[in-house]
């Protein structure tokens, strides 16, 4: 590392205040915090000293997207051989895949990133590091197929409408991702749904049709329950395989960086509407969608996904103990309930988040508000 604090150090004063380059100081500090831990600490009040700041504790949640990157990678050259009637090698499939998806990655970190850094020059503050998160989670959110140019509009609306305008990282009441991928499906929706999306360069006699988008039809899903765990399905980058989700979650849950409550209470949430939709399907034998095993709801699609990386966003979740239970329940319920009674979106999970995380102030308001009162009359009754 100590050539590159050199390299640093040699470049640094150019770019200070009375420099020749200040126009990219922000871009600097963002490259020096990238390898190095700041070297400025608080001088007042109590705190911890800790060399984990909002930086280190981002690049937690990139390595827990790893095996979710890493397998989508694998599985978009599967799907696309697998269309054409072709069996290949892992390492062909991983690197078919990969070309699929590099470019995706550096619109998405170019374009917020080029955003993130030009409003903290304005601004004269630092540049934020909730977009290296984000960055990579657009990627594995949207279809194999949507378009460079397409990724970079929805990544500049939601980063300056969903992010900039109220402030930067740790005030924006909207998760970027999503809505990223909220603008794309209600801007483009002929992009971001039915058959020809999810497989790049499919043969056009090759069903390229979800597990949803079959349910949403009346048929069957199509695969066992061991694709579904595995993930070798038609879906999102990201989204298919459980099993590399749920390696994310323990690394998420080890380190500290995400709420089990919220994430616990979301799988449990989707469970028990999965459940109640259940009980309803003997009155309602044309939706196949009811009748699907509420376990299953929580394999397929973008749940899983949704409630390890996206539910658990901290600054768009709920910040009480209480209100964590609440939020990742109704995000879970909610998903499940959309995805099943409304044939418009078979996948229910984006708007079910993006609903919660603006209901998420509310909540806690309501959970504080709710404690006050309780401590109100422990004391009457006490005097």
């Amino acid at each position: 590392m100590k050539p590159i604090r050199n390299i640093l150090d040699a470049i640094k004063p150019h770019v200070q205040k009375d420099g020749k380059f200040h126009a990219f100081h922000s871009f600097y500090d963002a490259i020096e915090t990238l390898f190095f831990v700041q070297d400025r600490v608080t001088s007042k009040g109590s705190h911890i000293r800790d060399g984990v700041d909002m930086k280190r504790t981002m690049f937690v949640v990139v390595i827990a997207l790893m095996p979710a990157l890493f397998f989508g990678m694998w599985n978009a050259g599967n799907m696309h051989f697998k269309s054409m009637g072709m069996e290949k090698e892992l390492m062909e499939n991983f690197w078919y895949g990969f070309l699929k998806i590099l470019p995706i990655i550096i619109v998405s970190y170019a374009v917020g990133l080029g955003i993130e850094i030009a409003f903290a020059q304005k601004r004269g503050h630092e540049v934020n590091e909730g977009f290296f998160v984000s960055g990579m989670l657009i990627p594995l959110i949207v279809p194999v197929t949507t378009p460079l140019w397409m990724v970079a509009i929805a990544v500049a609306f939601a980063v300056i409408f969903g992010k900039e305008v109220f402030g930067g990282t740790g005030m924006n009441i909207m998760n970027p991702a999503l809505l990223t991928r909220a603008f794309l499906f209600f801007a483009y929706p002929t992009f971001m749904s039915g058959d020809k999306v999810w497989i790049a360069e499919k043969a056009d006699a090759f069903s390229g049709a979800t597990p949803l988008a079959e349910l949403t039809a009346g048929h069957p899903t199509g695969i066992s329950v061991a694709e579904m765990f595995i993930g070798n399905y038609s879906g999102s980058f990201g989204e298919t395989s459980t099993i590399a989700i749920l390696i994310g979650a323990f690394i998420l849950l080890y380190t500290g960086v995400a709420s089990w409550k919220v994430m616990v209470s979301f799988f449990v949430g989707g469970l028990s509407m999965g459940l109640l939709l259940n009980g309803l399907s003997a009155s309602f034998p044309a939706n196949a969608y009811l009748a699907l095993p509420a376990w299953q709801h929580l394999l397929i699609g973008g749940f899983a996904f949704g409630g390890v990386f996206m539910i658990t966003d901290p600054v768009t979740a709920s910040q009480t103990g209480t209100g964590k239970w609440i939020y990742g329940f109704l995000g879970g319920f909610i998903a499940i309930m959309v995805r099943v009674l409304n044939p418009a979106y078979p996948e229910g999970v984006m708007l079910a988040i993006l609903l919660v995380n603006i209901f998420a102030p509310l909540i806690d308001y309501y959970v504080v508000e709710s404690n006050i009162k309780r401590r109100l009359k422990r004391v009457k009754a006490l005097s």
